[in-house]
This record gives structure tokens, C-alpha cells and sequence, in this order.
């Protein structure tokens, strides 16, 4: 984290936009080439993929490539993926699936601190019916140490769900090396990649998971759509039945629509992701670097260097996140305070409280996500607009009129 002293005088030249969208973690647009398929599959391939005809016939194969293109992505075989609703699913279908099926070998799970929702209300939930749930600290950049997993590890730990990387400071975490821990110790590990897939690597094998979570609206694909990796010849116990499809794990009529649009953006992601972390890497540190430079009063939430491509997290001291986000909208620009899925509740990031910032610099973040359709000029104008907006809000804050 980095903090800063003063205000740079070097002002980049307003420019008229149209709206910009820096909020890419929450979600993206649809690829033009991914509303197209779905458009295919509405209106052409809308056969039931569980009936015999041509119509289910021409469904069904849709429903299988598109398995197979995931699997191949993930370094998987196409058995060992199951399509969901999206990564919330996944995830439930994850935590309760391998909790059931191993309830009979123990009842402790391990987790983070800084999980997403998805994750820390189903273990709620477990914890409810007698699972023992153990939550590990993060250090002061949101990283887990794989030490601490295996320290926390005991004769019952019949699971460890950990996220590949957060979804409010972009901090990646050392997946592969608490995969080779757990791995030894015969312990089941599922990962949360809704952030990370199509965004970095996420081959299954190097990184070690038994278990992998993924979304189609996080890729610019369509929402509603996500799939789970269970490795062969991991118990699970599903918890939605009915009809018995996706090999009895997920049971209703598969969203062949939905599912052929992730399988599409994922294609183009996959087939783009080098460049992609390149370019995405690079506005990430242009933003960074000047936003440090020109801002005083700002930190740097996360890991410096091990953090999603697009992902930057400031606090400023002396204001409030939404205040910011609401000028930012006003100037025609889309940025986030925190996460999308609980913005409504006005506690703190529990991710940052985590990290060991103060509820003041908590509140006072800033989440800017980046894209592959942002530019340079979009930058440029966002860092002018946001000099602006502190002065504005600082000048009329009581915290700050305290220190001047």
C-alpha cells in the first residue's frame, strides 16, 4: 500500500465523453459476437437438449461444445463441468455438495476473511447445522498465508474454499501453493474464479483445486449463466433435483442460450487473454502511478503487484465512497465503492475492514475496474474529473476542515 503528499498541478485537457464504464468486477457488456450466438440459439437452436428429436438432437450438441470449450480453457476434461446459474450457484454448489458428501470424514471447513458472499453465507449456513468453520486472517495487502492454512488444517478438515482472487482489490492469491499443501493432505480445495477466469490463467491443474468456480456476465458474456469444475472423482451431493441433467448435479432444462454465450465469450477471451493482461496491466499502472502522483491523502488497497490486471482500490482520506461514485456518475463515469452484490448495505467492506483499515478508510474507498474497450483519453479524463470531485467534497467535509 502507498500513500502521497500532494497535489500534482499538471492538469490533462477536459474532453467530452460518452459515458464511461469503469466498473468491469461487478460486470461487462456483451460482446456483440456473444449476443449474436445467443440470438442463434433463441430463435434457431431452441430445442429441449434432453429429447430425442432434431430439435433436442441440435441442442444437445450446442450444450456439449460448449462444455468441452470451458473444459479445454480450464485445463479440464468436459465431464467435469457442470453448468449453473452463475458463480453464486457455483459456489453453494460447491459448499454444500462436498459438505454433505464428506460429512461422515469431519466437519470442518477453512476460508477466508475476505470471501465473497457467495461464499461466507452458505458456510453460515453449514456452520448452522454443526460444520466448524475456521476463517483465516489476510495480511495488510489481502493475501492469505498458505501457512496459515496449514496450520489451521485438523483431522476433521474435510474442505478449504478460498478465492482466486478478490473481487473488491484485486488481490490474487497463492492458489497453487495452498493446492500443493492440500493435495498432500488429502483435503478437498475449491476455489471461487469468477473473478480470475478469461481475466488470468486459471488451468485447474496448475493451480491444484478440486473445485472451481465460474460467471458468464464477469467475461462479457450474458448473466444468468455460470459453470462449476468437480475434478473426477470428487464425492458431491447436489442439492437441486428434479430431471437429473448435468449428470445429476444440477437437475432443469439446461440454458442453452446462456450457456452457448459464455462458451462464446470464453473462446474470445481465452483466445485474447495474453494481450489482454498486457494492455490491462499497463492502464492499471498508468492509472495508479497517477492517481498516487497527482491525489494527496490516498492509499493503495491490495497487493502492489499480485492483483487482477484491471483492478485498482483507493481509499481517500476525508470523504465518503459514495459521495465519489455519485460524482463520478454526474461527470459520465461508472465506478463502485465496493461490491456490486451488497452495495445497498452501508457497513464497511468487510474485505477491507480485514486488511486492518480503519471504518474512515473503508468507507472512503474508490474501486475503478478496467476493461478492454477503455482508452487512455478515458483515464485521463476520469484522473482530471476525480482531482476535481476530492476538492470538492474535501471542502465541504468537517473531517478535513479539521486538519486544514
Amino acid at each position: 500500500m502507498y500513500e502521497n503528499s500532494g497535489f500534482s498541478n499538471n492538469k490533462t485537457e477536459k474532453v467530452k465523453k460518452d459515458y464511461i464504464y469503469f466498473d468491469h468486477a461487478a460486470t461487462t457488456p456483451v460482446l456483440s459476437e456473444v449476443v449474436a450466438r445467443i440470438n442463434e440459439c433463441f430463435t434457431k437452436f431452441y430445442g429441449n437438449a434432453s429429447e430425442p428429436h432434431l430439435p433436442g438432437r441440435n441442442a444437445r450438441e450446442i450444450l456439449e461444445n460448449s462444455r468441452t470449450s470451458v473444459a479445454e480453457i480450464l485445463g479440464a476434461g468436459s465431464s467435469e463441468i457442470t453448468f449453473t446459474s452463475g458463480g453464486t450457484e457455483s459456489n453453494n454448489l460447491a459448499l454444500f455438495g462436498i459438505a454433505e458428501a464428506y460429512s461422515k470424514k469431519g466437519n470442518h471447513i477453512i476460508t477466508s476473511e475476505i470471501e465473497h458472499p457467495a461464499v461466507l453465507m452458505p458456510l453460515k449456513a453449514l456452520s448452522k447445522r454443526g460444520f466448524k468453520i475456521t476463517y483465516l486472517p489476510v495480511d495488510c495487502n489481502g493475501q492469505v498465508d498458505p501457512d496459515d492454512v496449514k496450520k489451521a488444517l485438523r483431522a476433521g478438515t474435510i474442505l478449504v474454499s478460498v478465492m482466486h482472487a478478490n473481487n473488491i482489490v484485486g488481490t490474487v492469491q497463492p492458489i497453487s501453493e495452498i493446492g500443493k499443501i492440500l493435495k498432500e493432505k488429502g483435503v478437498i480445495f475449491h476455489t471461487d474464479a469468477v473473478q480470475t477466469f478469461c481475466n488470468i490463467w486459471t488451468d485447474v491443474n496448475d493451480l491444484g483445486v478440486d473445485l472451481l468456480s465460474i460467471s458468464g456476465h464477469k467475461i462479457y458474456g450474458p448473466k444468468g449463466v455460470g459453470a462449476l469444475y468437480v475434478r473426477k472423482g470428487t464425492r458431491f451431493v447436489p442439492y437441486i433435483y428434479g430431471g437429473g441433467q448435468e449428470k445429476g448435479r444440477r437437475s432443469g432444462t439446461e440454458n442453452i442460450p446462456g450457456i452457448a454465450g459464455l462458451a462464446k465469450a470464453a473462446e474470445i477471451g481465452f483466445a485474447t487473454l495474453e494481450e489482454k493482461i498486457k494492455r490491462l496491466s499497463e492502464m492499471r499502472d498508468y492509472l495508479k502511478n497517477r492517481i498516487l502522483e497527482s491525489i494527496p491523502g490516498v492509499r493503495l488497497n491490495g497487493h502492489p503487484t499480485e492483483r487482477l490486471p484491471g483492478n485498482c482500490n483507493f481509499s481517500f482520506k476525508f470523504i465518503e465512497g459514495e459521495a465519489m461514485v455519485l460524482r463520478l456518475d454526474m461527470a459520465g463515469i461508472a465506478a463502485s465503492s465496493g461490491s456490486a452484490c451488497s452495495s445497498s448495505s452501508m457497513k464497511p467492506a468487510h474485505t477491507l475492514k480485514a486488511m486492518g483499515l480503519s471504518n474512515e478508510e473503508a468507507f472512503g474507498s474508490l474501486r475503478i475496474t478496467l476493461g478492454f474497450e477503455n482508452s487512455y483519453e478515458e483515464l485521463d479524463y476520469f484522473i482530471d474529473e476525480l482531482q476535481t470531485i476530492i476538492r470538492d467534497l474535501r471542502d465541504i467535509s468537517p473531517l478535513y476542515k479539521n486538519t486544514v
